[in-house]
């Protein structure tokens, strides 16, 4: 594994790497590593791609009262953690290396980004555009991978990737989830006892969700009523939005389908979590949840 953390280095490393080894496969990250990032290497390997990771805390998607300075950051700890799937590079420029002095374009991300989370946090999908496109500019992998627990993030990555007409292919990986169902997120770190045992209230509610679509039941409107009864029972739970929407824009739907998608973020004492299920028929696998949601080979 080859540590970069200049752009000309990496444009150069990316360079060879497309002549000689075959193409890349990215998987963006912001560090604090665990096992859902690692699932997307390991997606990345057995698909045969060249291993690219980045490690990047992007201050531009956070807002003024969120996290940036807190998040967790642990390069050296990061290091150790990939010598599990052994990626051919990382990536770990600061952010004077992505951001120079004068900095001033950004990707507008459109109607797709007011709504959920973009709603939750104007400006955020703006700054996830704008540092994906230029990881996706310097790196120029064939393919980046993506966690299916940050949904919206996905579907707006892969309208990007469309819209501006860039040939990189989207795949979106399943959630990793820690055995009580909790979806594996960076943020998980920040629960205290009490609210790590209560976090799981949130996939519980998605499940009640899917086994009374399972049973036949259609409507939006009681779908989500159970959803929030379920987060309702659960007091260091508040809860943030709750939507079932079509995969592609996002919109909300009224009658449930195959492929639509529950979207919930709530705040569990002073941290936010999201989490979402895409409803299917009964023991359908994660994977082919996804492509019916949002097909691969629609992602461009």
């Amino acid at each position: 594994m080859r540590l970069v953390t200049s752009l000309a280095e990496m444009r150069a490393v990316a360079r060879d790497l497309r002549r000689y080894g075959g193409p890349a496969g990215l998987v963006p990250t912001m560090g604090a590593l665990h096992a859902g990032h690692l699932s997307l290497m390991q997606r990345a390997r057995d698909e045969g791609h060249k291993l690219v990771v980045s490690i990047f805390v992007n201050p531009t998607q956070f807002g003024p009262s969120e996290d940036f300075n807190r998040y967790p950051r642990d390069l050296e700890g990061d290091l150790v953690r990939l010598d599990a799937v052994q990626p051919d590079i990382a990536f770990a420029p600061s952010a004077e290396e992505m951001y120079a002095p004068g900095f001033s374009t950004y990707v507008d991300p459109g109607l797709l980004a007011k709504q959920w989370e973009g709603a939750s946090r104007p400006g955020h999908f703006r700054g996830v555009c704008t540092v994906v496109l230029k990881l996706f500019n310097i790196i120029e992998p064939e393919v980046a991978y993506f966690g299916q627990k940050d949904f919206q993030q996905v579907v707006i990555t892969r309208r990007m990737v469309a819209d501006l007409s860039s040939a990189v292919s989207v795949a979106v990986c399943p959630t990793v989830r820690e055995a009580d169902g909790l979806a594996i997120s960076s943020r998980n770190a920040y629960l205290d006892t009490q609210d790590r045992q209560a976090a799981p209230v949130l996939h519980r509610s998605l499940c009640r969700a899917q086994q009374m679509f399972e049973d036949g039941e259609t409507r939006t409107t009681e779908l989500l009523a159970a959803i929030r009864h379920v987060i309702a029972g659960e007091a260091r739970v508040s809860l943030d939005y709750a939507a079932v929407t079509d995969s592609v824009s996002l919109q909300p739907v009224q009658q449930v389908a195959p492929g639509n998608v529950a979207l919930l973020a709530a705040r569990i004492g002073a941290v936010r979590l999201i989490d979402n299920l895409i409803f299917g028929p009964e023991g359908a696998a994660a994977t082919d949840l996804i492509e019916l949601a949002m097909p691969r080979s629609s992602c461009r």
